[in-house]
């Protein structure tokens, strides 16, 4: 049976589209929703483009009140009955009491290797440790921030000049490619993770 995605985005969806592009074919799954907390979210056009639902619940209205929020989100992702929902670029963090509705069945992508700079500015903090690689990795949402099981990651050398921006670059360039691959293989029932050089 083919499983209904949901995605949930905040910017221009490079993410989104790649995993909707990637769902066609044989592939186990389709995307059934896209859905942003920002109306003029960039992604929400794209996907229409593609044919793809969309919708959006501002999160302003609901200032100071995330459950509030979240059960507004929520009840929209139940009419489009997602078997999985996935997080591209959705920036805001979500309590507890939505991640557990959706536990088992929500995933993530964040720019590096986990668990090694969780939150933002992780490729400036890269560049700042020396470290020599860093890369990105799709996760299970669990209520602690980019924690939860690793099911893929993707690595790229940090050059002697890079900048935030030319490394972010590189990084997305293999989101683009790990996210619709782990999504493939979670969709069939596989969780063991994707990794790529």
């Amino acid at each position: 049976m083919t499983k209904r995605v949901a995605i949930l985005i905040s910017g221009g969806g490079s993410n989104m589209i790649k995993l909707v592009e990637s769902m066609t074919g044989d592939h186990p799954a389709r995307a059934a929703l896209v859905l942003s907390n920002d109306a003029n979210a960039g992604g929400l056009k794209r996907a229409a483009e593609m044919g793809i639902e969309t919708d959006f619940i501002d999160h302003r209205p609901f200032k100071g009140d995330r459950p509030a929020f979240e059960a507004a989100l929520h009840a929209r992702l139940m009419q489009a009955q997602p078997d999985i929902l996935c997080l591209a670029g959705f920036m805001r963090v979500l309590t507890a009491g939505f991640v557990d509705r959706w536990q088992g069945r929500m995933l993530n992508i964040h720019p590096s290797l986990l668990p090694k700079y969780t939150g933002l500015h992780t490729h400036a903090r890269a560049i700042a440790a020396g470290d020599t690689e860093h890369g990105c990795t799709v996760h299970e949402v669990t209520p602690v921030l980019d924690d939860g099981p690793v099911l893929g990651q993707a690595r790229v050398p940090v050059l002697p000049d890079d900048t935030p921006e030319t490394l972010a670059a590189r990084v997305l360039v293999m989101e683009h490619r790990l996210y619709p691959a782990v999504l493939r293989r979670f969709a069939a029932g596989d969780h063991r993770p994707v990794m790529l050089p």
